[in-house]
């Protein structure tokens, strides 16, 4: 903990709590630049330390995110359970709250995988304040549909409904199935569970390995996909600024359409293919995430 203490400070980075309509909000933040900042909203399987492969690209290339935001959304990492029933568009709000808690008026914002989701609504519900939005990796209706069906549409998606199989009998496992997911990572099985997700994990950072051990969270993850299938709809058509993607070719989690569907219902969409790249394509290709944030309009 200390280590980290002393790297976030070396980031530019703060840690706080902010008191949100879900309950309180733990984050990493640094200093808005003209009121502005850049929001990073980690996937259901992490927190904001899955951004520090991101974080450290960018110092090693002189060009430091010291106006990061970086949140723990409700139920992972640091930040306790939601004090209520949460979707996309209330976590959403936790993550503005986050942001006006600094000062912020305008921002950036950049979701992993189901993160995704968050930043879109975001989007939708802050037209005015979102400048782009940054889609890594993100949740499609590929996942979205095995989410709803996935005895029916599984097939499609077979990682993804193997994962949500697992998820709830570790659920059902004292404590949760944490205490074995922590062993699991002890005895270094991890990395090769959690293989399928990577292109290649021998060139993953191993701290990106033992941190997904530490942050998977069955039941967390299980709350995440439940909202998905029963909160309201995202409202697209509010989505006015321009979106991009970043997603690695060997994603499992990715439907052959979806790219095509979300450039049909956002009106400025692009994506960028990354052929040695899987489902963290934040950790195994952090230089492409910041190649496409530093080309945003």
């Amino acid at each position: 903990m200390v280590q980290h203490a002393e790297e976030e400070r070396a980031l530019g980075l703060r840690r706080v709590v902010v008191e949100t309509a879900v309950g309180p909000v733990v984050a990493r933040v640094g200093v808005p630049s003209d009121g502005a900042v850049v929001l990073l909203i980690h996937g259901a399987a992490g927190s904001w330390r899955g951004w520090l492969p991101v974080l450290r690209a960018a110092s090693r290339a002189g060009r430091p995110m010291s106006h990061a935001v970086a949140v723990d959304l409700p139920g992972w990492g640091e930040s306790p359970d939601p004090q209520r029933p949460m979707d996309a568009a209330s976590a959403a709000e936790a993550v503005a709250a986050v942001a006006a808690s600094v000062g912020a008026d305008r921002w950036t914002v950049v979701g992993h995988s189901l993160g995704g989701m968050v930043a879109l609504a975001l989007a939708a519900q802050h037209p005015e304040a979102t400048d782009a939005v940054v889609l890594v990796s993100p949740t499609g209706p590929a996942v979205l549909e095995t989410i709803r069906h996935p005895l029916v549409v599984g097939r499609r998606l077979p990682w993804f409904a193997g994962m949500l199989l697992v998820m709830r009998v570790l659920d059902a496992l004292p404590g949760g199935g944490r205490p074995l997911l922590r062993l699991v990572g002890r005895i270094g099985l991890l990395g090769r569970l959690a293989a399928p997700l990577l292109a290649d994990r021998r060139r993953t950072d191993p701290e990106v390995l033992a941190a997904f051990g530490e942050e998977v969270r069955p039941a967390a993850f299980l709350r995440a996909t439940r909202s998905t299938r029963h909160g309201p709809p995202l409202r697209w058509e509010a989505v006015r600024c321009p979106v991009r993607s970043v997603r690695g070719r060997h994603d499992v989690f990715v439907g052959r359409d979806d790219a095509a569907w979300f450039a049909a219902v956002l009106p400025d969409f692009a994506e960028t293919r990354v052929e040695d790249a899987g489902h963290f394509a934040l950790a195994e290709r952090p230089d492409v995430v910041l190649e496409v944030l530093g080309a945003l309009p």
